[in-house]
């Protein structure tokens, strides 16, 4: 085996061979893939094949849709390479049974219009036609996908494999990983039982084996094997080579041809994870015994909708160990460990994003960073927690057994809480506060009690309205009447800090963020494409020290980011770290906010000694606070940060002094309802990697004359320049309770041409609000338009934005 490579790729399954071969396509072909076995040993030779293309997010939609261009390539080259992947492209078919899950049909016809997949929604008796086997008692429609289709896993993974030896790159079978050696918080080295490998960069594609390997470097990749059964028959008459896959989710089970019979599985209420604790050395080519006893629900569900397969022969029950994450997604991208990339974690479906994978892998391997928007995916968005294997157990056990539910928008996780709690934790409690959760903190989606003072009749119809209260309009209204008090001590914390971090964030930020002691700025953190990255605020706490705030969700992207631009330009003498703990926040927000909070200080607070974007250190009461005059629902008021320890007794004083000036306890669901209709953008649906701030409707905040140029600065230049092709614009719907969720189509002149990024219901201009990219041309004030909401096409008008105090004379009061 050879000594060294550039890139050395452990597993030869599917995702590893993808990677080798994509990575050969650009001309890298400085590549080693080991495998502790024979390729396709681990998960890839069981799996069920099935290639499903949409998906809730446009990135892991264009994922799947690259997966289906290869396999169809690899498909054709067969006759000259011979090596076939098998690739049916027969189409998908999705039933509902019951009116919820018609809607979610309605709702992914809509995602599919704005992300160029095929789809159609048909009858009953159309989906009859098309898989005749069916049953459609209790069918009300389906969803149809012609492109989608199924392939033989092995055949596929040995058609990369080969495709890639064949351009120079080796593969090297029954090679174990025993060690990754770590030097200076960069991986250079692979040991194995054949000998030591020096390596540039280390990919680990080694499925449910891949945490085993990582914890070599000491890096946590939460997968958790979950034992996946599916069931082959023998002949079954009326099984053709033009049969569709069938997905019948309120059954909880899926179907497709496999010869001349069928192979049929699902995902059952009791799932059973296996081998947590690593799995062992020799289990290789191997299967799980069969569990009938598990089985059995399922199989009763399956012959309900095909009765052919209560009579059918049967040829085996397939049970075999798939890697699954606790958010059914994939875990890719660098580690904390330099150089050290994932690629696992593929939830049963991985051979539909294989190809994606791939490519994707690829483009971090070889340019830095992928062409889109790929955080959903991200290793960096699980966080220290996930180190515990009962947690992550206890997580993916609920996603794994809930695969095939209805997942209203807002709807919360329930498994591994309450974990991380702020200092008010106690006190939101008792005010009956509707705890949701994020990055495992425990945040107040409202309170209970204030529900008694709202409006049961600005319920959004359709799926906005669940998981909605009327608690949400009476926080919204107190905020912009008196003031409310909202817990912020989610929101995710870094201090960037030593003698070059002011040279050092201002070339990262696009904003001028150089300016004295004190000084707040909005920023935006960008690629060298201009795409955002980040998106935060930056506070000059001292000359060399720098706090930066960022969402809940958002702290282990932005920092990993940072970090990494920190070891590309080498700066010895800066250091960025995760405060988030350290400090307990509490946002005040209101007209009442400066009256209030100056009988609890003898700070000067007014507008003079105070101004907007500025931060001071206060005393509220007996403790230290840093005071951030900043905003996120566009009212007047303050962000106070405090050591934890004081957390409690900071909460305490502002509520006993708030009671005389009407205030209210707030959640986050009225914190984004005063956003929508204040035009504050979201980070990662109104901007994302792929969207650059002229388009985002940010220019204000980047500075192009800024020395030394920031980075981006000459892709955003040149896009300046050339002019914008689109715009992000609010659209006010003419239905008020039509409210969108993201992801819908938008029309204008009888054509799509976007799809909504974020909305929701403005309590106080008392309008439905989307927010969507429209090409320039079609994007003027007073435009009309048309969102897809539910099937039904709303008319809209394109408004200036913000709806709200547009001036800022309320933030700057």
């Amino acid at each position: 085996m050879r000594s060294r490579a550039e890139i050395v790729i452990v597993g030869a399954g599917v995702a590893g061979a993808s990677i080798a071969w994509h990575l050969a396509e650009r001309g890298c072909t400085d590549v080693l893939v080991l495998d502790r076995a024979d390729p396709t040993s681990g998960s890839t030779f069981h799996s069920a094949g099935l290639v499903g293309q949409l998906r809730s997010s446009l990135p892991v939609t264009q994922m799947m849709m690259h997966s289906v261009d290869v396999y169809r390539r690899l498909e054709a080259d067969a006759v000259v390479t011979g090596r076939s992947p098998d690739w049916r492209e027969v189409g998908s078919l999705r039933i509902a049974c019951t009116p919820a899950r018609m809607e979610e049909l309605q709702r992914q016809d809509g995602w599919a219009k704005t992300f160029g997949l095929p789809m159609s929604l048909i009858s009953a008796a159309e989906a009859h036609e098309r898989f005749p086997l069916m049953d459609t008692r209790g069918v009300l429609g389906a969803a149809w996908l012609p492109t989608d289709g199924y392939l033989d896993p092995s055949g596929v993974t040995n058609a990369f494999l080969g495709g890639a030896r064949s351009r120079g790159v080796e593969v090297e079978a029954n090679v174990r990983v025993t060690d990754l050696v770590v030097d200076a918080g960069r991986v250079t080295k692979v040991v194995t039982d054949a000998g030591s490998v020096e390596a540039g960069s280390v990919v680990l594609a080694c499925g449910m084996y891949t945490p085993d390997v990582a914890a070599l470097a000491g890096v946590t990749v939460p997968i958790v094997p979950m034992a996946h059964q599916y069931l082959i028959t023998k002949n079954v008459e009326g099984v053709t080579p033009a049969l569709p896959q069938l997905r019948d989710p309120d059954n909880l089970v899926y179907f497709r041809r496999e010869g001349d019979g069928l192979l049929l599985g699902g995902y059952e209420r009791n799932p059973a994870p296996w081998s947590l604790h690593g799995v062992p050395a020799d289990f290789n080519n191997r299967l799980l015994p069969e569990d009938w006893e598990r089985f059995a629900p399922l199989m009763e569900r399956a012959c309900r909708r095909v009765p052919a397969a209560e009579t059918a022969d049967v040829i085996t029950l397939v049970n075999g160990p798939e890697g699954f994450t606790p958010d059914n997604e994939f875990v890719l991208g660098e580690s904390e460990v330099h150089g050290l990339f994932v690629a696992a974690g593929f939830c049963a479906h991985g051979i539909a994003g294989a190809g994606g994978v791939g490519r994707v892998m690829a483009e971090w391997l070889l340019d830095g960073e992928p062409s889109f928007d790929t955080w959903k995916m991200d290793i960096r968005r699980f966080g220290a927690q996930y180190r515990s294997r009962d947690f992550a157990r206890d997580r993916v056990v609920e996603v794994y057994s809930t695969y095939y539910d209805i997942h209203y928008p807002n709807e919360e996780r329930t498994a591994g809480r309450p974990l991380r709690r702020s200092p008010a934790y106690p006190r939101l409690e008792a005010l009956g506060c509707e705890f949701g959760e994020k990055s495992s903190w425990e945040r107040p989606n409202w309170f209970r009690p204030n529900a008694a003072g709202g409006n049961t009749a600005e319920r959004p119809r359709g799926w906005a309205g669940e998981h909605w209260d009327p608690a949400i309009g009476v926080e919204a209204r107190a905020c912009r009447d008196r003031v409310a008090l909202f817990d912020e001590t989610s929101f995710s914390k870094m201090e960037i800090g030593g003698p070059g971090a002011s040279a050092f964030l201002d070339h990262l930020c696009a904003n001028d963020v150089d300016r004295p002691v004190g000084s707040v700025v909005y920023t935006q953190l960008c690629n060298e494409a201009g795409g955002i990255e980040c998106d935060l605020t930056v506070t000059r706490l001292g000359a060399n020290r720098f706090l930066l705030v960022t969402g809940t969700a958002f702290g282990n992207h932005d920092l990993g980011w940072i970090r990494k631009q920190l070891e590309r330009q080498v700066h010895d003498d800066v250091h960025a770290r995760d405060v988030t703990a350290a400090w307990a926040c509490y946002g005040i927000w209101g007209p009442g906010s400066r009256v209030l909070l100056s009988s609890l200080t003898s700070a000067d607070l007014s507008n003079e000694a105070f101004p907007y974007m500025t931060a001071r250190e206060i005393s509220i009461g007996a403790v230290p606070v840093v005071a951030l005059r900043v905003t996120y629902v566009g009212e007047l008021g303050w962000e106070l940060y405090c050591p934890t320890e004081y957390g409690l007794t900071l909460w305490d004083a502002l509520w006993d002094a708030g009671t005389a000036h009407g205030m209210v306890a707030g959640g986050y669901r009225a914190i984004d309802a005063l956003r929508v209709e204040k035009g504050y953008r979201v980070w990662g649906a109104d901007v994302t990697p792929a969207d650059n701030p002229f388009e985002a409707g940010l220019g204000f905040a980047v500075r192009l004359d800024k020395e030394p140029a920031f980075l981006g600065r000459d892709a955003l230049r040149a896009a300046k320049e050339r002019g914008v092709t689109r715009r992000l614009r609010a659209i006010v719907l003419a239905d008020p309770r039509a409210v969108t969720l993201g992801s819908e189509p938008v029309r204008v002149d009888g054509e799509i041409v976007g799809r909504v990024t974020s909305g929701g219901y403005g309590f106080r201009v008392g309008r439905s609000i989307a927010y969507a990219y429209v090409p320039t041309d079609r994007s003027h004030i007073g435009r009309s338009v048309h969102v897809e909401v539910f099937g039904d096409w709303v008319p809209g008008e394109i408004m200036r934005d913000p709806m709200y105090d547009p001036a800022g004379e309320r933030i700057k009061a």
